[in-house]
């Protein structure tokens, strides 16, 4: 099962009843440009983050400390109107979710098509 369908899957119980989720991406707490100084900081520091955006809202959860594709509990709760990116670089770093969150460039295309939503 492909790494976006795992986490739209774990992130059914935070749904509404009648929400349709438009996308889905993994962040982290911590850069991980940390591990050129000691992979201790990044064992320790990190945390790994869902962002689940649908037709509704958009929901920052939290997914634990060594896998990013299980959705524990919802975080933050933010308008569906909210303006995620642009996204850029290998480690995109985020500071529109409420808190610092480091992306990966694998989901830069989910940021960009969750932007797109909110803009159409």
């Amino acid at each position: 099962m492909a790494i976006r369908d795992k986490m739209r899957e774990n992130a059914a119980h935070v749904l509404q009843p009648g929400e349709n989720v438009q996308a889905v991406f993994g962040a982290q707490t911590t850069s991980q440009y940390f591990i050129l100084l000691s992979y201790w900081i990044i064992l320790f520091t990190n945390a790994y983050r869902v962002v689940v955006v649908t037709d509704r809202r958009v929901l920052v959860c939290r997914s634990g400390r060594l896998r990013v594709t299980p959705v524990n509990e919802v975080l933050r709760e933010l308008p569906r109107s909210t303006r995620i990116g642009p996204p850029s670089g290998l480690w995109w770093r985020c500071e529109t979710l409420g808190e610092r969150l480091y992306v990966h460039k694998r989901f830069h295309k989910d940021v960009n098509a969750a932007d797109g939503v909110a803009a159409g």
